[in-house]
């Protein structure tokens, strides 16, 4: 396949995929890559996220150190269908390079998305060149100016929200659609449909023919629409109250607490937001959990305590994100 890069330039508009069937059960897993802001530290790399959706892998964020962490969790890392940058500071994009001459180690016949705030694809396209990479497959950028849905699934979609901070940077959200109710067989049979393909067919929502020749449908023995899952991710920004409505409801709200409480005006001047911040925005959002990132190279590993401690005075449920974590986000029900 002959290299090239595509610039999609256009504002919300979803990207062409590869549709599936839909799957009732599927592993949703989060993979902190790198936890430190601005500078890595000898055991912190810096802020990178890899989403695992069965097959499919999705990375958000890339800073320095993203190979490393790939390699020692053996992630399957020619399989990223899509890169989502928040902005162009450079703790969240130098790890990409690395990414993009991996990939071309392997035969991919699948595109690469990468989506981002201007200049992504200036980034990309410059350090393709200037670095003489050799990239053997299709790379599709796309910059986005405002929120809305950049890339969807068959039963899914990302969308990306404004941040504020000291250059267009963007958060993400990960959202299923919702699942078919729980599949009751003994209703099934009562209606007259035997084991067997019409029973997948029902809980794919297609109405079937019973033994006698009735039709019957799936809300017959289906029980209540089920929730699918969200993830969010949110780094570089001030506080505000639109954050908390964009991940409401998330079942793994991943942002950053670079500082501690008694740093917020040192925060502020910057664009970043504490621990303390974080956590009321996990608690505004009725989050099911909240993993904080980004952290300044200011905390040794026990002073993450402290923003541990400030955050679960306001969201108890709170924990720290470390490199080579894993989060399983499960079902709601």
């Amino acid at each position: 396949m002959n290299p090239s890069l595509y610039l999609g330039l256009q504002n919300s508009i979803a990207l062409p995929l590869p549709q599936r069937l839909y799957s009732i059960t599927m592993n949703l897993e989060a993979f902190i890559l790198g936890s430190g802001g601005m500078m890595p530290l000898p055991n912190r790399h810096l802020t990178s996220v890899l989403l695992r959706r069965e097959g499919d892998l999705f990375l958000f964020d890339g800073g320095e150190g993203t190979q490393v962490s790939l390699r020692r969790l053996n992630l399957r890392w020619k399989k990223i269908s899509a890169i989502f940058i928040s902005h162009t500071h450079a703790d969240h994009v130098t790890g990409i390079p690395g990414i993009l001459m991996l990939s071309s180690q392997v035969d991919r016949e699948d595109p690469l998305y990468i989506i981002g705030p201007p200049r992504i694809a200036e980034y990309i396209e410059t350090s393709r060149r200037v670095l003489d990479m050799y990239i053997n497959y299709e790379i599709l950028v796309k910059e986005i100016n405002e929120g809305g849905i950049v890339y969807t699934g068959a039963d899914f979609h990302v969308r990306a929200f404004p941040l504020q901070h000291t250059k267009p940077c963007f958060g993400y959200t990960l959202e299923e659609n919702p699942r078919p109710g729980e599949f009751h067989p003994e209703q099934a049979l009562a209606k007259g449909v035997p084991r067997g393909p019409r029973w997948a067919q029902l809980q794919a929502g297609k109405i079937v023919q019973a033994a006698d020749g009735t039709k019957v449908h799936p809300e017959e023995v289906l029980g209540p629409i089920r929730s699918g899952r969200k993830f969010s991710f949110v780094t570089d920004t001030l506080p505000f109250y639109e954050i908390a409505q964009e991940v409401a409801g998330s079942d793994l709200f991943v942002c950053e607490g670079m500082f501690e409480a008694n740093l917020e005006e040192s925060a502020r001047e910057k664009k970043h937001m504490t621990a303390e911040q974080a956590a009321q925005i996990a608690a505004a959002a009725q989050v099911k959990k909240l993993a904080l990132i980004h952290y300044s190279p200011r905390y040794t590993e026990y002073n993450l305590k402290q923003l541990l401690k400030e955050a679960q005075a306001i969201f108890p449920n709170t924990l720290l994100s470390r490199d080579r974590l894993v989060f399983p986000i499960e079902y709601k029900d």
